[in-house]
């Protein structure tokens, strides 16, 4: 019975102390660098939930012995409870420090509707490390349930350099990325970038951006051509400059010939480098340039032709066409050609329009425009009125600014209409008053006139007048005698000299 006694006793002094080591070993000891490095914190939480865990069930199967009390038992479970915590916290801590997104393409291209797109590829490259998952267990089953290899609530955004959003949606959401199944997402852009600002925020709040530059769609094989200035108001005899900006979306031909098709022959065309005079035929384009400015310069006739209606709508068209391509179309220039012609060439091609306008121009003429009249007397002129202009003038008025006190008379006052190249003469006479000095005096005559409700102006001309004082004819008279006279006794004087 002794020995017996003694046992019980070994065994009740050898439960009290388990509690107690079990204790120790599920709480573990606390490294400040497990904040640093998190992976070994999260090997050390690992190793005391093991423990913890392993402690509970021994404490576990004591109980149901009846060796120990409920209370120790409890405070086992409360241990392995503090160290599952600790497990869950660590685990947690590793997983939102190992999410990851990556943007794995961006390529841009332009729609049917010509709206330029951009489509985001983003792939979950966060599905953990090798070592991670050999130190946690693939069966564990709360790894399991955390999903390591998804990554929830990714918001993105395309940004410009001002960090202006840019894109329709402003902000697009993936509610979950796994790890190995890329999603894709289509942006439609606000502002025409070759290169954009990706703002991202996923997870418990991480955020990345990265600036990167877009790819083109180079299955197209065209180059997309655009301008801003796509339809225009010249007048006959002007210029008309359309500014093209071209994008290569191509991967194959780098070389593009520049065409224009539906113009009159009458009409010249002409490309130009955007940033200087110098004329282009071809573009070539580079894997560090594949956006180039031209512009595309249209000179009009001076009148209007059968080919040339003024105020009619002019639709045409600039292709940009493989060089290699063009060869095969010769009569690419002979014809005409529609759009849904040119959609099945499957070349890069821009509508432009021209509305050939007119407007009058005022030639004047003066076939004398200096005057010199005695005092009392008038100046009678005229001047013809000419139309040099595409359109018809109208209300074509001469106004004479006149010196102070002087009296003007212009017939006809206004002329209704004067077609274009057709001459009209406006009579003019000026008087000056009767107190007037001698000298010199100016007159300015302006002319103007409207042509398609435009007010159009004639070079101003200037006459001169001069008037000459009166002359006194007794004295002249007088004067004049006096010479003969003078003249006379002198030849008379000389002949006796000569007799002597």
């Amino acid at each position: 019975m002794s020995q017996i006694k003694c046992y019980i006793v070994a065994c009740v002094l050898l439960g009290l102390l388990i509690p107690i080591q079990s204790m120790a070993q599920g709480s573990g000891f606390f490294n400040q660098r497990d904040d640093q490095y998190r992976l070994l914190g999260l090997k050390r939480a690992k190793e005391n939930y093991e423990i913890a865990r392993q402690e509970l069930e021994r404490q576990q199967e004591l109980f149901e012995s009846e060796m120990i009390s409920f209370a120790e038992l409890n405070q086992a479970r409360q241990v392995y409870s503090e160290a599952e915590v600790n497990y869950q916290q660590s685990l947690l801590a590793v997983l939102f420090e190992e999410q990851y997104i990556s943007v794995t393409k961006a390529i841009k291209y332009q729609a049917k509707d010509g709206c330029k797109h951009v489509r985001i590829t983003l792939a979950n490259t966060s599905g953990g490390t090798e070592e991670f998952r050999q130190l946690v267990g693939s069966d564990d089953q709360l790894f399991r349930s955390l999903q390591p290899d998804v990554t929830h609530n990714i918001y993105i955004s395309l940004l410009n350099s001002d960090d202006a959003i840019i894109s329709q949606p402003y902000e697009a959401k993936i509610d979950q990325l796994r790890y190995g199944e890329p999603q894709e997402i289509d942006f439609t852009l606000l502002q025409d970038l070759d290169a954009v600002t990706v703002f991202l925020v996923y997870a418990n709040g991480n955020q990345r951006t990265m600036k990167i530059f877009l790819q083109k769609d180079v299955t197209a094989n065209r180059v997309l051509v655009q301008s801003e200035q796509f339809s225009q108001e010249v007048d006959l005899g002007e210029s008309a400059n359309f500014d093209l900006t071209l994008e290569l979306f191509s991967g194959t031909d780098n070389t593009f010939s520049l065409e224009v098709v539906n113009l009159p022959p009458t009409m010249t065309r002409v490309f130009k480098n955007f940033s200087g005079s110098a004329r282009l035929s071809q573009l070539k384009f580079t894997e560090s340039s594949r956006t180039k400015r031209a512009s595309l310069e249209v000179s009009l006739p001076d009148r209007q032709t059968d080919d040339v209606v003024m105020d009619a709508a002019m639709p045409f068209y600039v292709l940009i066409v493989p060089r290699e391509k063009l060869r095969e179309l010769p009569q690419l220039t002979s014809r005409t050609w529609t759009e849904a012609e040119l959609e099945d060439l499957d070349v890069g091609y821009v509508r432009l329009e021209l509305i050939p306008r007119g407007i009058g121009k005022i030639l004047v003429r003066s076939q004398q425009l200096y005057y010199s009249i005695q005092a009392g007397e008038s100046v009678a002129m005229f001047m013809d009125i000419v139309n040099e202009g595409s359109r018809r003038l109208d209300n074509t008025e001469v106004r004479a600014d006149i010196p102070l006190g002087w009296t003007r008379e212009i017939t006809p006052g206004s002329i209704p209409a004067i077609a274009i190249g057709e001459e009209t003469r406006v009579d003019l006479a000026f008087t000056p008053p009767e107190d007037i000095s001698p000298g010199k005096y100016e007159v300015r005559l302006r002319t103007s006139a409207t042509s398609n409700s435009q007010p159009v102006n004639g070079l101003d001309k200037t006459v001169t007048i001069e008037v000459r004082p009166e002359t006194n004819v007794v004295g002249t008279i007088v004067i004049v005698l006096a010479l003969i006279g003078l003249v006379g006794g002198i030849v008379v004087f000389g002949v006796r000299l000569s007799r002597k």
